[in-house]
Parts: structure tokens; C-alpha cells; sequence
């Protein structure tokens, strides 16, 4: 620390963020002096995201739930510092990063120097500086106490991401990267509105709950205040695949590489949860207040509610599988939402331990799907059709087995207990604030979910004859790798849920 300085600086608190920057930066110098090393890309892209997440780690155990300051102005007040990064933000650091580095295993297994599939990427260093700049900004996002900072954050986790998805260089990929940059410049020019309207409620740029309560005890200020935190929730639900802001999801998920694909379904999503939680933590204490903002809470309802519905139903129609884990990412977006409509401390612990349960289940399902092709395209992931998991489960376990016990866990059915786990401590929110109805329409929309992963486990554990002459199923060692561990962690986590919970707490 340095207090004489004219900003008080914490280098340790900043360096989840801090070190992907360096190991960006020293992935384009080393590309500069060594070209085509990427097997050292990739180890130092392993290395930052996974000392990144080490730094995170200790404040995300820590017992004492005040937060680590940084970026501090003089004068001590709750609004002085620019970066509050509490357990919980550190824990959803910490979600970020892993799930960028699962997608940076996947990713490197399409690094084909002579490679003959479409979606093959082939410089290495451009995959790692771009994957490495996606997590410095959910990183970044989700300890961002000052509008500035928090919106640059949040882009800046996007922005990559669509370079990512135009990298496959195909008409599908283009449409799929030009839909995300309208969506993100959609998104971004709402959030802009809303954080001009934040600072006009508030009379300050800082998200912090002193200046919530000041603006919200003059009745003058109070409608600012809800029309930004409305157009603020809108914003990021784009981000969400919150319906009725979903409409990219699809189109963006089926011309996007698989790994890609798993970065927005994953990283993307804890970090939109993470700015979500910055916008909405402030009003916590508003609950008790005269008036309630009642307003926000049943936005926050209906948006769960509607994209539960739509998702699910559209996945239930869905022959693609990729195109059914889009659908399921919209349904999934209104579970993660849910608990929040509470508007408590809570509700935001439910949710993000709901999102990281999800991403950890995407993660599997999507390193799962690209180790299945047909054998009349060579492009992983090319066996996207239903038809092409059929009897997998039996045929072969270590690629069917961990997919089944991801597709139970969004289901929250027997063994994926951490699903159902994730799920009720999503409705303990709700019924602690009367909210029965919404918790009785939540619960509807798990017996339709069952519907929509219980039909593809169908087709896994079906009869394999004929199927075998079809497809090919080939685990690169990236896959391997992430298919593996986040079985492990599914396990671990169902066997023993507090492991995961217990952070949240």
C-alpha cells in the first residue's frame, strides 16, 4: 500500500486482472520475436489465467466478508475506491478465469498447422491474447464499483469474443460475428443511457449503496433511479441471453468454433452475472424500504420467468445439439435471474452459485460435443445432430458418461444432484420474500426442462447399431483435458455441494 499517493493502490487485490494483461502482453511479444511457437502460447496463457485465479483465491476463501480495496481516493468514504472485490466477486473471478482456461485447452486443439477443417484456427497467439483480454474484462467487471470503469470492463469481456468468432473465417461465422457486434453496440448504447441516468438519480458516478438510499428517499430522484437500474438490467441482459434480449444466441452459437461457443455459454455469462451483481447489490437494503422497489423486482421475475419458458420450449424442438444448448443457454440465463427478483444478498449467492454450476456443466457438454464428427466432414463438432449421439453412452463411456451427467445436472435429476441442489437454493430466495408465485412458476418450468435433456440422454444411452458407421468420436487432448476435470468437479461438487456453497455463504 501507499498511502501518500494521490490513489491508494493494492497490487495484490488488482492482479486477477493484472496478471492475464501481462501474460497477454508477453504472449504478442514472444509471437513478434518467435513466431509459430504455439505450444508456448499456450503455456503462457495457462500460466496467467491460472496465477490470475491463485491471486483470487485466498479472498474468495477469506472468512471476513468485507471487501478488498483498491484504486482509493483520498477521504476514506464508502464511494473513495474504484475496485471492492468481496468474497463473492473473487469467487466469480476466479469462475471467469477457469472457464477461460478450460476454453483455451479447447481452442488449442484446433491449432492444425496443416489443418483441413473449416473451423481450424492457426496462429495460436492470437486465440491466447484475445481469450486472455476476455477474462481481464470479466475479471475486471466484477470488482468495478465506478459506472467508467464497470462499462469498459464489460465490453471489453464482449469485444474479444467477437474477433474470436469471425476467426473461423466462414459466411456462417462472419453472420455469427456481425450479429454479436450489433448486439454488443445494442447492449453497450443501453447501458450507456442507463449509467447517464445513475449519475443524474445518484449525483455520482460510484455504484455504491450510500448514494441508492439518498436517491431513493427523494421522490424526485427515485423514477431516475429506476429507469437506470432498468435500462442497466437490460443492457446486461443481453449479455444474459435474457429473453427477450436473446435473439443472438442462437445464430451466434451454431456459426461460432465450439470452443468460442463455450466461452460465451460459460465465462461470458459469470461475468455478466458478475456486473449484474454490481448494478443490483446497492438496492439490497432498499428491501425494507417505503416505497419497495417493486418495480425492479418483478422486471427481474419476468424476465426469469420468460426466458425459462422460451428456452425450454424452443429446446425442445431443437435437432441441432448446438442449437439446443443455445435454447437451454436462454432457459438456464432465467434460472441464474431468478433468485435475484429477491433483491437480497441471498438471491445474488443462489445466483451465482447457480451460474457456476451451469458453466461448469457447459463446459463438459460442449468438450463432450466436439469429440463427436461425421464421418463425411472432418470438422469437429460436425455431428451435430441428434441422430449422432445415439447409443454414445454405450459405445463410448469416457465421451457419453461425463456428457449424461452434464445433461442431468441442468436437468437437476439423479446423479446430477448439484443441479437440483443449484435449483433449490435458487427458490429459497424467493419464498424468504413471499414471492410464492413466481416459485410456483419456476417449478413448471422444471418439469418442461426435464423434458428437453431427458430426450438427449435418451438418445445416448439408445441402441448404437448403425450409429458407429455414422460418426467418428475423437478427443483431442484439450478436450480430454476439460472433459475430465469438470467431470471431477461435477462429482465433487454433487457429492459434497457446501464445497461450492460454502464460498457463497
Amino acid at each position: 500500500m501507499t498511502p501518500s499517493a494521490p490513489v491508494t493502490l493494492d497490487w495484490l487485490v488488482l492482479a486477477p486482472a493484472l496478471v492475464p494483461v501481462a501474460g497477454l502482453l508477453l504472449v504478442l511479444v514472444l509471437d513478434a520475436v518467435l513466431p509459430g511457437r504455439r505450444g508456448l502460447h499456450l503455456a503462457v496463457g495457462v500460466v496467467a489465467l491460472v496465477v490470475a485465479a491463485a491471486t483470487a483465491v485466498p479472498r474468495a476463501l477469506a472468512p471476513d466478508s468485507s471487501p478488498a480495496l483498491s484504486l482509493c481516493l483520498p477521504g476514506g468514504t464508502e464511494g473513495a475506491c474504484f475496485w471492492r472485490a468481496g468474497p463473492l466477486q473473487s469467487t466469480l473471478q476466479v469462475g471467469v478465469l477457469a472457464a477461460t482456461l478450460a476454453v483455451l485447452l479447447l481452442q488449442s486443439d484446433r491449432w492444425h498447422p496443416a489443418g483441413t477443417d473449416a473451423g481450424a484456427t492457426h496462429d495460436g497467439a492470437v486465440d491466447v491474447a484475445l481469450l486472455l483480454g476476455s477474462a481481464t474484462g470479466g475479471v475486471a467487471v466484477a470488482a468495478a464499483s465506478d459506472v467508467a470503469t464497470w462499462l469498459i470492463a464489460l465490453e471489453l469481456a464482449t469485444l474479444p469474443v467477437v474477433a474470436l468468432v469471425a476467426l473461423r473465417r466462414t459466411r456462417e461465422s462472419a453472420h455469427g460475428a456481425l450479429t454479436l457486434m450489433m448486439t454488443s453496440l445494442l447492449s453497450f448504447a443501453i447501458l450507456v443511457v442507463g449509467a447517464g441516468l445513475w449519475v443524474l438519480a445518484t449525483g455520482g458516478s460510484t455504484l455504491t449503496g450510500a448514494a441508492v438510499r439518498v436517491a431513493w428517499a427523494d421522490a424526485a430522484t427515485r423514477p431516475v433511479l429506476v429507469l437506470a437500474v432498468l435500462a442497466l438490467i437490460a443492457g446486461v441482459g443481453f449479455k444474459l441471453s435474457a429473453v427477450p434480449f436473446h435473439a443472438w444466441t442462437p445464430p451466434t452459437f451454431t456459426s461460432a468454433p465450439l470452443p468460442v461457443t463455450a466461452l460465451l455459454a460459460a465465462a461470458s455469462k459469470v461475468a455478466a452475472l458478475a456486473a449484474l451483481l454490481i448494478v443490483l447489490a446497492p438496492l439490497a437494503g432498499l428491501v425494507g424500504a417505503q416505497p419497495a422497489p417493486h418495480a425492479i423486482a418483478f422486471v427481474l421475475g419476468a424476465l426469469a420467468l420468460a426466458s425459462m419458458l422460451v428456452g425450454t420450449v424452443l429446446a425442445l424442438r431443437a435437432v441441432d445439439v448446438v442449437r439446443l444448448l443455445a435454447w437451454s443457454t436462454i432457459a438456464q440465463a432465467g434460472w441464474v435471474l431468478l433468485p435475484l427478483s429477491a433483491l437480497t444478498a441471498a438471491g445474488h449467492r443462489a445466483a451465482a452459485g447457480y451460474v457456476l454450476t451451469y458453466a461448469a456443466a457447459s463446459l463438459v457438454a460442449f468438450a463432450a460435443v466436439s469429440a463427436v464428427r461425421r464421418t463425411t466432414g472432418g470438422e469437429p463438432g460436425s455431428g451435430r445432430e441428434l441422430s449422432a449421439y445415439t447409443g454414445l453412452a454405450r459405445t463410448h463411456p469416457h465421451v457419453g458418461g461425463p456428457l449424461v451427467l452434464a445433461l442431468l445436472t441442468f436437468a437437476g435429476l439423479p446423479p446430477g444432484i448439484l443441479g437440483l441442489v443449484a435449483k433449490v437454493v435458487a427458490l429459497r430466495p424467493l419464498l424468504g420474500a413471499g414471492l410464492w408465485p413466481l416459485a410456483v412458476a419456476a417449478v413448471v418450468g422444471v418439469v418442461l426442462g426435464i423434458a428437453v435433456y431427458l430426450r438427449w440422454v435418451a438418445v445416448l444411452l439408445g441402441d448404437p447399431a448403425g450409429a458407429e458407421a455414422e460418426r467418428d468420436v475423437h478427443l483431442d487432448r484439450g478436450a480430454l483435458s476439460v472433459l475430465a476435470l469438470g467431470s471431477a468437479l461435477l462429482v465433487v461438487a454433487t457429492v459434497v455441494p457446501h464445497v461450492l456453497y460454502g464460498l457463497l455463504s
